[in-house]
């Protein structure tokens, strides 16, 4: 019989997929954070300035990154590059019969495979947001400081009096039910999805429409 994990959830088992998930994950997450902060600022700036309020654009800038942006551009990056992988691994596990291997043995597929990536997705999926946050802030503060020679006094300083904690807690709360739709779908298609190659990537597909559904629906009523 095969020998189970002392605890429910063993650090043994939850450290790859919190590897896989948070830290293959934060150069994508990274970049498209800046590049988000950039392309407001860029598109925003004109409507600013033509009202003269160009040093306030940071504050608006901000607050839409840290409670709204960040956290779904984060999470979607999280559900395209995981969320597929996660369906494809344990698809592939089940049409080769490694889930019924694992059974026979004695072991629990749900807890030896699903709960490390489920768990794995909602510890990452709000430190991901975090370095969304950041690096959109300090791509939008690039545009409007270097390129608008915007004051950077000024931008930081509506930064901080427009954005409250409420911002990016918000965010940071939407993002564990982001990471934890993206570990429920992908963990789902892939043990139930159909034999064959053609089954695994429908599972796969399927993972990432449902997480980005989820994750529209999620944050339309958070």
């Amino acid at each position: 019989m095969g020998k189970q994990p002392s605890s429910w959830l063993s650090w043994r088992i939850l450290s790859p997929q919190l590897f896989a998930v948070g830290v293959l994950s934060i150069p994508v997450v990274a970049l498209t954070g800046m590049f988000i902060g950039m392309i407001l600022a860029l598109e925003g700036f004109a409507q600013f300035a033509a009202i003269g309020q160009e040093d306030r654009i940071g504050g608006v800038i901000n607050a839409s990154v840290t409670k709204q942006i960040g956290p779904v551009l984060a999470a979607v990056m999280v559900a395209g590059r995981v969320g597929g992988a996660l369906a494809a691994e344990l698809g592939t596990m089940k049409v080769t019969e490694q889930l019924d291997a694992l059974k026979a043995m004695g072991s629990d597929p749900i807890r030896v495979l699903v709960v490390p990536r489920f768990v794995a997705c909602i510890v990452m999926t709000p430190i991901l947001t975090v370095y969304s946050d950041m690096l959109g802030s300090w791509g939008a503060w690039f545009v409007v400081v270097k390129i608008f020679e915007v004051p950077g006094a000024d931008y930081w300083y509506h930064s901080a009096a427009f954005v409250t904690w409420w911002e990016p807690i918000g965010g940071l709360w939407k993002s564990v039910f982001f990471g934890g739709c993206i570990g429920l779908a992908a963990c789902y298609k892939g043990f139930f999805c159909r034999a064959g190659a053609a089954g695994v990537g429908r599972a796969a597909t399927a993972a990432f429409v449902s997480s980005f559904l989820a994750i529209i629906v999620i944050n339309l009523v958070l």
